[in-house]
């Protein structure tokens, strides 16, 4: 009997320990799907230069943050959640990805029932400090403008003058900059862990500290290229 009960015993601790291990995998592989579909938000977008980020702008941001899949539901205003990740230049190259969430904020125009891609470009060493923070708030702490869009930026100086960040959406196809006041920005630590497997610092990883580990080239190498690209 009591041999039964320690196989008993055995079985639910075997069972119980491969659920949990099955449970962190699946974690894992959303966030590594993350990344990879951060990279695929940048190349879709790029593919369409007459309605894609100027390369002017692009070749003068200091930091990428993209947030694959915002929204899902229809809304009239408000942002509601989303998770992303960014990316810094550094002298080595583009810098290993912090993770964070997105939350709050208003978009202040109809989206309807699409998921919505955001993309945000630090334009400044003052606005890639706040992106080094923990938290931060939009339009708060950094200022924020909707981003211009087209093959440059002609006739369009506000973003020289005064933007740390610059906001873009896309949703049902359609590609253009948007206003996002309001929203904050923080770490995501769930996602930082699964990724590295221990925590990383937003500033340890944006500034080089770290090297990114293999998974990340997926949206690293989509930003080289598009570094690449704009400075021709």
């Amino acid at each position: 009997m009591k041999n039964f009960v320690l196989l008993a015993v055995t079985v639910c601790v075997l069972a119980g320990s491969s659920a949990l291990a099955a449970d962190d995998q699946s974690k894992d592989t959303k966030t590594v799907d993350r990344v990879q579909a951060a990279g695929d938000v940048l190349n879709d977008i790029q593919a369409a230069p007459d309605t894609g980020i100027p390369t002017e702008i692009l070749s003068k941001a200091e930091c990428v943050a993209v947030v694959p899949s915002m929204l899902k539901g229809g809304f009239i205003v408000g942002a509601k959640y989303g998770r992303g990740i960014a990316s810094c230049r550094t002298p080595k190259g583009w810098s290993a990805p912090a993770f964070f969430t997105i939350g709050g904020g208003s978009f202040g125009f109809q989206i309807g029932g699409q998921a919505v891609d955001l993309v945000m470009l630090i334009m400044n060493q003052n606005g890639m400090q706040h992106l080094l923070s923990s938290q931060f708030a939009l339009g708060a702490d950094a200022s924020v403008a909707a981003g211009p869009v087209g093959r440059h930026a002609e006739g369009n100086t506000d973003w020289k003058m005064r933007a740390e960040v610059l906001t873009y959406s896309r949703t049902r196809g359609i590609f253009a900059g948007v206003t996002l006041n309001g929203a904050v920005i923080k770490q995501d630590k769930d996602s930082t862990r699964d990724f590295y497997g221990h925590m990383v610092t937003p500033k340890a990883a944006l500034t080089g500290a770290i090297e990114p580990p293999a998974p990340a080239n997926a949206f690293l190498s989509t930003l080289a290229k598009w570094a690449i690209d704009a400075a021709k």
